[in-house]
């Protein structure tokens, strides 16, 4: 009954095991474009290609400050973990990031952003 119970406990790790590769290696990439590049990070980015789950991004956005409509964007959540060398109008690639969240300090200065956050990590793809 020992051996039953360890091969059994065996057999379960190697599964688990497996299945979190899988989960890691099936990371989806999508691509993004920084629409806008506001003051204080109020970033905004729009979903070029990829499929997220449109309860996480806004479909139809409209920027108050210049009446500009956006579709398909979200407002970047990690902005700290944003690299400073990718401009207004530039494509990149990101994963959605799910690591904890790193704190930086950032200036409250308002600049209307969507109002759903997504963070994301930028990859070389």
């Amino acid at each position: 009954m020992k051996r039953f119970f360890i091969l059994s406990a065996i057999f379960l790790l190697m599964v688990s095991a497996e299945k979190c590769s899988e989960k890691k290696s099936t990371t989806e990439v999508y691509k993004g474009r920084l629409e806008i590049k506001a003051i204080c990070m109020n970033y905004t980015i729009k979903l070029v290609e990829g499929n997220i789950d449109t309860s996480k991004i806004v479909s139809s956005w409209t920027d108050e400050s210049t009446k500009k409509n956006y579709s398909s964007v979200f407002a970047l959540a990690n902005p700290c973990n944003f690299p400073a060398g990718i401009k207004q109008g530039d494509e990149f690639n990101f994963v959605i990031d799910t690591a904890a969240a790193s704190d930086c300090v950032v200036c409250m200065a308002y600049y209307p952003i969507p109002g759903k956050k997504l963070a994301i990590k930028i990859i070389e793809k």
